[in-house]
């Protein structure tokens, strides 16, 4: 069964801030990272390119590999987007419409860093970027009611659409987080498929709504990242991150769950659905 990783990346900074830095990755390992994928024969390719070969819809290469980055941080534009271009590689960057630096009116949430601008958003896609979705806001969607989901998903995807000029047909969970129920609105809202994090490669049968991705940062090893992309030792290699995000996802639903009973049983409120 094919095994193909799926990168996760966030900042690429030398300089990043307190909020971004436990997921940043430095501009020179970051190009070292590229390095090791040409010198494997890896193959770089778009999120959506890499599923229509998962479905034998379009061409797959001998060592395919999908290099995605989460939020839309204006450092994409500055340090990474160069060094792909550099390589010749393309990427997914998921980016958070309300977040956008000159989103105006629609801004929303708390920006934890500079972001893109939408005529960089704009410039990545003219340079074979694709650009997908992050939620308007960034928030924890499987916590939201069903009409603060629905807005968001939706606000998201009609945002990016209108700005690009093109079809938007991939998503990523804030957090990486999800539920049956955020799923099922994410496929209402038009979108093909979806990543997580799970810290696995992506085989094929893999729910194409919680597609696992490898979280890559300044603290994992080269040696580690050898391993990932090559499938040796996984999820053995992330059995520390595995087990966290496993324990908080209980955590989470519990939580859920009784917000929604102490809601329905407010004092003055008729029990019904969100």
């Amino acid at each position: 069964m094919t095994r193909v990783p799926i990168l996760m990346y966030h900042s690429v900074s030398d300089h990043p801030n307190d909020e971004t830095r436990p997921l940043a990755v430095s501009p020179g390992r970051f190009a070292e990272q590229l390095g090791v994928l040409r010198d494997r024969g890896f193959t770089p390719m778009t999120l959506s390119d890499l599923v229509a070969g998962m479905h034998r819809t379009a061409t797959m290469p001998g060592r395919p590999v999908a290099i995605t980055f989460d939020d839309g941080y204006a450092d994409f534009h500055s340090e990474a987007l160069p060094i792909l271009e550099r390589f010749g590689y393309p990427a997914t960057v998921f980016v958070t419409s309300g977040w956008v630096q000159d989103s105006g009116p629609v801004s929303a949430g708390r920006r934890p860093a500079p972001m893109l601008a939408w005529s960089q958003v704009r410039e990545a896609v003219s340079c074979g970027m694709e650009i997908g979705g992050h939620s308007h806001s960034h928030p924890q969607l499987d916590q939201l009611p069903d009409r603060e989901l629905r807005n968001e998903l939706r606000t998201n995807k009609a945002l990016l659409e209108d700005r690009i000029g093109r079809p938007v047909a991939t998503m990523a969970y804030p957090y990486g987080y999800s539920s049956a129920r955020v799923r099922r609105e994410v496929r209402r809202a038009g979108y093909w498929t979806a990543c997580a994090v799970a810290n696995d490669a992506f085989r094929e049968g893999d729910e194409m709504l919680a597609l696992p991705r490898l979280t890559v940062t300044e603290q994992t090893s080269m040696v580690k990242f050898g391993g990932a992309i090559d499938g040796r030792g996984l999820p053995v290699l992330y059995m520390r991150e595995r087990a966290l995000t496993k324990g908080y996802a209980l955590v989470r639903r519990t939580r859920y769950a009784l917000r929604r009973i102490s809601s329905r049983y407010a004092p003055g409120r008729v029990s019904g659905g969100d």
